[in-house]
């Protein structure tokens, strides 16, 4: 398939299965733009063949993901990979092609791919150092190689690097909290940190059941609290990308944190209905983000005039039990 298709099929899949991520790609420039709908598409592909509700085979699973692992890495040709369907190979000649043109550690594939195989075997996390661990994977691999694609400077990147780990955590706990009910009922999964349910009383019989007890709302509000000091943490690293990139980011954490308003907006109920960013929103985001921007060109600026993350944050430094209010 020639290049310029593969890049259209990973575009395609980026449009159709990540709309919101896919309005702040638009906004990146030529040099990154293409780049990321071949890595968004590659994260895709992956993701889906461990998210699937028709009680999929493990081994099969397995199989599949060491022969996009292979392919990726370019140990074997994607055509050579019985397992994978024409999109999947387009997607991963268009991977390993970028990769070659813009040096993306093996690494970062490798972990990746570890993670993805980790949703395969494991679907409980007793504590957030756990689920860190497996982030480095599902969520710090794709930061790096997003900043591979930007090709941020060596100088800027060592600075760059805590931040944007942060935001890719972030992002990824934002989707996390939003999916709480979408992970229990269709995958058997949980994310909230099993030390967070058990510190506030929350039973998993009253997530699968959609039950908003008092625990769940306390342990939802004090996991978006975690969550948003990642934010302000990232986005302080976003000054350090490229300046044609800035805005693309930026874009995206308002984006992601939104979802946080949505939620608080329900009352921390995200287990009857998964909140979700419309696009009347979204177009009325980029606005504002945009005016902003344009007035200050400074990216923590705009994020706290816009965003649903307060500079501060809502009880920042004070740990309460969440439901007596008394400090835990």
């Amino acid at each position: 398939m020639p290049a310029s298709d593969q890049v259209d099929t990973s575009k395609g899949i980026h449009r159709r299965t990540g709309r919101t991520f896919y309005v702040a790609t638009k906004l990146l420039p030529e040099r990154v733009r293409e780049a990321t709908y071949v890595l968004y598409a590659f994260f895709r592909i992956a993701d889906e063949v461990v998210d699937r509700t028709d009680d999929p085979d493990p081994e099969a699973q397995r199989r599949r993901l060491e022969a996009m692992r292979a392919a990726a890495l370019g140990e074997i040709d994607p055509d050579a990979g019985t397992a994978l369907d024409d999109e999947e190979r387009a997607v991963l000649d268009a991977f390993r092609s970028l990769a070659d043109r813009k040096g993306i550690d093996d690494r970062e594939v490798e972990v990746f791919v570890d993670a993805m195989v980790q949703d395969i075997e494991t679907a409980r996390y007793p504590a957030f150092e756990d689920l860190e661990a497996y982030m480095r994977g599902s969520s710090v691999a794709v930061a790096n190689m997003m900043m591979d694609a930007m090709e941020v400077s060596p100088a800027d990147r060592e600075q760059a690097q805590p931040h944007a780990e942060a935001l890719a955590e972030a992002f990824q706990l934002t989707n996390f909290l939003r999916d709480v009910r979408e992970d229990i009922r269709d995958y058997g999964r949980v994310y909230v940190p099993q030390e967070t349910l058990e510190r506030f009383g929350v039973d998993e019989a009253d997530l699968a059941e959609a039950n908003v007890t008092d625990g769940f709302v306390a342990a939802m509000r004090h996991e978006l609290q975690r969550t948003e000091r990642l934010y302000r943490e990232g986005v302080a690293g976003i000054r350090l990308l490229p300046e044609d990139c800035q805005f693309g980011v930026l874009l995206a954490a308002v984006f992601y944190a939104e979802h946080h308003r949505l939620i608080r907006a329900r009352d921390y109920d995200v287990l009857t209905e998964t909140p979700e960013l419309g696009r009347l929103r979204r177009g009325y985001l980029l606005v504002r983000t945009w005016v902003h921007w344009r007035r200050h060109r400074d990216p923590e600026a705009t994020f706290y005039a816009v965003s649903a993350v307060s500079p501060g944050g809502e009880g920042d430094g004070v740990e309460t039990d969440g439901v007596t209010g008394h400090v835990a």
